[in-house]
């Protein structure tokens, strides 16, 4: 199998450095990392835990301010310096993340959550009936029914649903560059299988780049294009799925595919 050729840039970092606190009790969570996302791209950012992973992706996303190094959108170095600029920046790159519960305001009602989406595309003009037609149409793209759910709570939905409402957010903003932060890891392997269909529809239909934060090798390596391998905050390895799993160079690579039995073999379903 030929490895994907992608040649749109979108997201890049350059030399990034990310220290909390300073002196003795200096933590160096990123270090000179190097990382480049294309569009169409499905990546998976691979590490245990502490490995510096998620603070990556929070800078990534805007919400972490790097210490030294450079980012770049679209072959532009990333300006977040007023609301406007950070508003803008946010129409193109979402996240959803591990915990859902953690990911909504508790005291904001589904349909406010929603039509959130809307005034951030600059869509809050629209008149009521064709607002709910799209957030209609979002909730049926996730299996949820609008009526149901539009006037409740998120404290008031199941952990599943949850889920599928972040992927409902995702459906209308339809970002550039979505980051998913161990989006499965809490969900059962049935609802898990039905959420990575849906952001393989929304990748395929919109040309969407996917960035999984995950410490799960074998999800990595079966729906990524492209592994990087992260520890102690560094890029210790990075390549297509398929060398990085297949043929490891680095010793903590090694011991990552060493621990998930099986993975080089091939799935036989019955």
């Amino acid at each position: 199998m030929g490895e994907k050729v992608f040649e749109h840039t979108l997201l890049e970092t350059k030399k990034v450095n990310k220290i909390f606190g300073a002196g003795k009790k200096a933590v160096h969570a990123v270090r000179d990392v190097d990382f480049r996302m294309h569009e169409g791209e499905i990546i998976s950012l691979v590490g245990q835990s502490g490995s510096g992973k998620t603070t990556l992706s929070k800078i990534l996303l805007g919400l972490l301010k790097e210490t030294s190094g450079k980012i770049e959108y679209k072959g532009v170095p990333r300006n977040l310096r007023s609301q406007k600029a950070r508003l803008a920046y946010w129409q193109n790159i979402q996240a959803i993340f591990q915990d859902p519960f953690s990911t909504f305001n508790q005291f904001f009602r589904v349909e406010k959550i929603l039509n959130d989406c809307l005034n951030l595309q600059g869509l809050g003009y629209l008149p009521l009936v064709e607002k709910q037609d799209k957030m209609r149409n979002a909730c049926q793209f996730v299996n949820l029914k609008y009526e149901e759910l539009y006037n409740k709570y998120p404290f008031e939905l199941s952990g599943g649903q949850m889920q599928r409402l972040m992927i409902a957010r995702i459906f209308m903003m339809k970002p550039k560059v979505l980051i998913a932060d161990e989006p499965t890891s809490m969900i059962d392997a049935c609802s898990r299988s039905t959420i990575l269909d849906m952001l393989m529809e929304l990748r395929n239909e919109n040309r969407m780049t996917i960035l999984f934060i995950t410490h799960d090798l074998g999800l990595a390596y079966y729906i990524s294009d492209t592994i990087y391998i992260m520890e102690s905050g560094q890029i210790v390895e990075q390549g297509s799925a398929e060398d990085v799993i297949l043929h490891p160079q680095s010793a903590y690579t090694k011991q990552l595919v060493t621990d998930v039995p099986k993975l080089r073999e091939e799935w036989v379903l019955d």
